[in-house]
């Protein structure tokens, strides 16, 4: 599958955190949330643009705006590929457990 030219895509999330203690994990969970989100909708995340992370304090809280940037490979594609980086795909990597469960529903299958 080649994906050269394919449109990319903006996805936002934005809130607000009461403490700065916070801020480095959340950003990460956050992400990982948004990444999520962007699979369910066919999209992978394009690791040669970085995501943008901006904070402000307005004297009660922290607001903050994430932008992840994503191109679109189809909702099947975007189960088995981790992100892209330039036009190359990442495939996500199977651990050994998932494959020796589909391995035995393989062969309960053929029984």
């Amino acid at each position: 599958m080649k994906f050269q030219h394919k449109r990319i895509k903006r996805f936002e999330l934005s809130g607000e955190l009461y403490s700065d203690k916070y801020l480095p994990r959340m950003k990460d969970e956050y992400a990982r949330l948004l990444e999520d989100k962007m699979r369910e909708s066919g999209y992978v995340v394009r690791l040669d643009i970085e995501p943008d992370w901006t904070v402000q304090y307005n004297g009660k809280h922290y607001e903050f705006i994430l932008s992840i940037y994503g191109a679109y490979v189809g909702k099947r594609a975007a189960e088995c590929i981790e992100a892209l980086d330039k036009n190359e795909a990442i495939y996500t990597q199977k651990s050994k457990s998932e494959e020796s469960l589909e391995q035995q529903e393989y062969e309960l299958k053929e029984k």
